[in-house]
């Protein structure tokens, strides 16, 4: 069988970083994000084939990337068959835009698909979250939370729709920074954090007060409080990462520019916050009658800007 699904990024506003059990992608903190567009992953999956082949953005996956996938479609169904994947992003990947969230959240739909399984929607996402952790939020649109739950199988740990996409009419302005593969992927930034930054128990301690402040926010369109929240959970998981031993440095000359810039903006009265995630871009979280305005300051600094809606749920297109 045959089968093709699209699933939009999310960005976390209140961040995961760090996990409670290695093997099952599960948290050490809850977090909450919104689902982006026009951003897209599309994956089809052919189930029964010949051969193993993972195409990724035209290129065919090998080492790590193949055995991650190939280790994905195994929990999908330990007895599959031979599978065949075509997936590709029309933004960048790896470059800390959250492909990975879309990734595997097509993925899981389109496999379980194909292979003719019945999941509810969080069935896919607890399998999705063992692909990429972030993955588990993007079968949703709007904002989704995800909690760390407390059940050792992690029965308990998935993506739980929180607003829909009518619900704010926000936007969200990209800030391109760099586009390339980051040096440190974020699973390996996050477990070395995790191991090593005399600051990441004070992140976990403090996670659960972030989150009921942004959830709080969202439920009454409150854009300086969510955006406030959204600031200082970003700034602390970097804050954990440039202590870590090494340090874990994301951040270039071009993000601190364009966060220097958000804050010059909301000096002069326009609603602007930024969020970054593992990688050196930045994320400005604003109203739509303000994105233009913000674009336009941040395109004083980088050559690559985008505009984004909040996004849809993940579907099956065919």
């Amino acid at each position: 069988m045959k089968a093709t699904a699209t699933s939009h990024p999310n960005i976390a506003l209140i961040k995961y970083w760090g996990k409670r059990n290695r093997a099952l992608n599960l948290p050490a903190v809850p977090s909450l994000s919104i689902t982006l567009a026009p951003f897209e992953t599309r994956t089809t999956v052919s189930w029964g084939e010949d051969a193993d082949r993972f195409e990724i953005n035209g290129q065919v996956a090998s080492g790590d990337a193949a055995n991650r996938i190939g280790a994905f479609l195994d929990l999908v169904d330990p007895k599959r068959p031979p599978v065949h994947l075509e997936s590709t992003n029309n933004f960048p990947t790896a470059a800390g835009l959250a492909s990975s969230s879309s990734a595997f959240a097509a993925l899981a739909l389109a496999a379980n698909a194909a292979a003719g399984h019945s999941r509810s929607l969080a069935e896919l996402s607890i399998l999705a979250r063992q692909g990429s952790g972030s993955a588990c939020r993007s079968l949703w649109g709007g904002w989704v939370t995800w909690a760390a739950g407390q059940a050792e199988d992690g029965s308990d740990s998935h993506g739980t729709p929180l607003a829909p996409v009518d619900h704010w009419n926000l936007k969200v302005i990209v800030a391109l920074v760099s586009g390339e593969k980051k040096a440190i992927s974020s699973r390996a930034g996050m477990l070395h954090t995790e191991a090593t930054s005399p600051l990441y128990p004070g992140w976990v301690t403090s996670a659960e007060a972030d989150i009921e402040e942004a959830i709080a926010a969202v439920k009454s369109r409150d854009l300086e409080r969510l955006g406030t929240a959204m600031e200082h959970s970003t700034m602390k998981m970097h804050g954990t990462m440039l202590s870590a031993n090494p340090p874990v440095r994301y951040l270039k000359a071009g993000s601190m520019a364009v966060l220097d810039a958000v804050e010059s903006l909301r000096a002069q009265g326009v609603p602007a916050w930024a969020t970054m995630d593992a990688g050196p871009n930045v994320k400005v979280l604003t109203t739509a009658e303000s994105a233009e305005q913000v674009e336009k300051a941040i395109q004083e600094i980088v050559q690559t800007t985008h505009i984004l809606h909040i996004g849809g749920d993940a579907r099956l297109v065919s």
